[in-house]
């Protein structure tokens, strides 16, 4: 008990959130109304001491940096660069398209402000104008110079995340393919597309061309919230014809692949936080995935088992130091 919570509370401080997409109501402790959370956190600036103070039920949510309390959450956000694995992480290959811009944007967050700026306003404008729609349908009364208002100010918003994301998919990729590569030895070709909307129209076209679909089912039907990344395997989707091995070696090369460009893009080494991995890869697998941990690309690792004594034995059958790797069993190893 206890050991994904850990992991969960560390993601929570570096991302301002669940990994699991959990509401901060439940992830308040029973029978209480807030929870706190503190680190103190070794960088290359020096030692901070990172604070969440969430209040759910009064919608209370604040995020300090040695005793400072930042306005914006968009401000604190990259105090604690870092990437979660876990095994529910397989429905970023099963689920909608909303789980894969999930990967995009998390990645680019943490290293693009401006990035971050522009999706946090898009979204908002998103939310304004289904808002309109709705209430325009409810009152059956069209505003289309409300609409044109949103849509002029959501087009350049769109049009730069578009293009950050394009540029974001190549070099990924180059490293997603070279730790799928490592991972499955090779077994098989992989490929990810970047599927938009943009990549063939304008989006002022669109919004045009389709604002009476708009109106009729009262959302914004075009824009970069349609988004997907699409994967392959030796030319087949991997959605519809990839193995569980397959899958699971998918996912964790995309993740190592956001490790990658999180460490190039903050110019230090994330924490990675594995979840029960042993749920993800048979045993011959987790050996060849330490020892590519081990390695210099990577920086402080935590690994959360529900067996104490099989990592630690894994690291010496492998002839690997545990320097980088804290294990993680219902309560935090010192390390």
């Amino acid at each position: 008990m206890g050991k994904t919570n850990i992991l969960d509370a560390v993601h929570y401080l570096g991302l301002c959130k669940s990994h699991f997409s959990i509401p901060d109501a439940q992830l308040v402790k029973k029978e209480e109304d807030f929870f706190r959370l503190e680190a103190l956190v070794k960088r290359a600036s020096g030692a901070h001491k990172l604070v969440a103070k969430v209040q759910p039920s009064k919608k209370k949510k604040s995020f300090e940096k040695d005793g400072k309390t930042y306005d914006r959450l968009s401000d604190y956000l990259g105090q604690l660069p870092l990437i979660m694995i876990a095994p529910d992480d397989t429905i970023i290959g099963t689920g909608g398209s909303e789980e894969r811009r999930k990967v995009i944007d998390e990645t680019l967050c943490q290293t693009d402000r401006k990035y971050l700026v522009q999706l946090i306003a898009y979204n908002k404008l998103l939310k304004q104008r289904n808002a309109a729609l709705k209430q325009m349908a409810k009152q059956r009364s069209w505003d289309h110079y409300l609409l044109d208002t949103y849509d002029a100010q959501m087009i350049p918003l769109a049009q730069f995340i578009f293009n950050t994301r394009k540029e974001w998919l190549t070099p990924m990729y180059r490293s997603f393919a070279n730790y799928y590569e490592r991972i499955s030895q090779g077994a098989e070709l992989p490929e990810i597309k970047y599927k938009s909307q943009l990549h063939d129209e304008d989006l002022s076209e669109l919004f045009k061309l389709h604002r009476d679909k708009d109106i009729l089912l009262q959302r914004t039907t075009m824009g970069i919230h349609k988004d997907d990344l699409v994967f392959f395997l030796k030319e087949m989707p991997l959605k519809r014809f990839g193995s569980q091995g397959q899958l699971k070696s998918f996912i964790m090369a995309l993740k190592l692949a956001q490790y990658n460009w999180l460490h190039n893009g903050v110019e230090e080494k994330p924490l990675l936080l594995l979840d029960d991995i042993f749920d993800k890869l048979d045993h011959f697998r987790v050996g060849d995935l330490l020892q590519l941990l081990s390695g210099e690309e990577f920086g402080q690792v935590f690994i959360s088992d529900t067996d104490v004594e099989r990592l630690p034995s894994i690291l010496e059958k492998e002839n690997l130091s545990a320097a980088h790797f804290v294990v993680v069993e219902g309560t935090i190893a010192p390390k």
